[in-house]
């Protein structure tokens, strides 16, 4: 017999999961849309050093694809949450306290990380500091925060580690400008 088996339906019932939610569905397929279509109209923004000949890939074809490919997905969830019932979700947990509050700090903290990259370089005391190796450690470090992790040594080692990585392949080695 398992755990779950020997759970009384009383002690079942004390934790119900989520109810079906056909509006949640169809605002989830609307927010997705606008997402990918925002999505693709950047990509479509992108601008060429000069145009690819016939047959080549240019900087713009990757994230036309997968723009093109979320917005062909995002239809696709809004036609299935408008024209069939609501899933059950009752594998779903319902919403735990403060995760509405992380939510919005998650996305208050890459607001301000997206503000803080916008300026690129800073002058400081003399120096030409570049922005992003900094606020993207940062970004991290106060994400992990966040979400509960405590132990200092993982959050300055982790963060720094992949800043560096991210900066070593794509600024130095790609040389694509952060």
């Amino acid at each position: 017999m398992s755990h779950a088996d020997a759970t009384s339906p009383a002690e079942q019932d004390e934790q119900p999961g989520a109810p079906a939610s056909r509006p949640l569905e169809i605002v989830f397929g609307f927010v997705a849309l606008a997402f990918s279509a925002g999505y693709l109209f950047l990509a479509t923004q992108i601008p060429l050093r000069r145009e690819a000949a016939p047959g080549q890939i240019d900087a713009r074809f990757w994230p036309m694809v997968i723009a093109v490919t979320a917005v062909v997905i995002s239809l696709a969830v809004l036609a299935v949450a408008v024209t069939r019932p609501a899933q059950g979700r009752e594998d779903l947990d319902r919403i735990q306290s403060g995760g509405v509050t992380r939510v919005v700090a998650t996305l208050a903290i890459a607001g301000v990380f997206i503000a803080v990259w916008s300026l690129g370089t800073v002058i400081l005391f003399g120096y030409r500091i570049e922005v992003f190796p900094v606020a993207a450690a940062l970004l991290m470090a106060g994400l992990m925060l966040l979400y509960g992790h405590r132990r200092w040594l993982s959050l300055i080692i982790y963060p720094v580690s992949v800043t560096a990585f991210v900066y070593v392949v794509f600024g130095m080695l790609l040389r694509i400008p952060l």
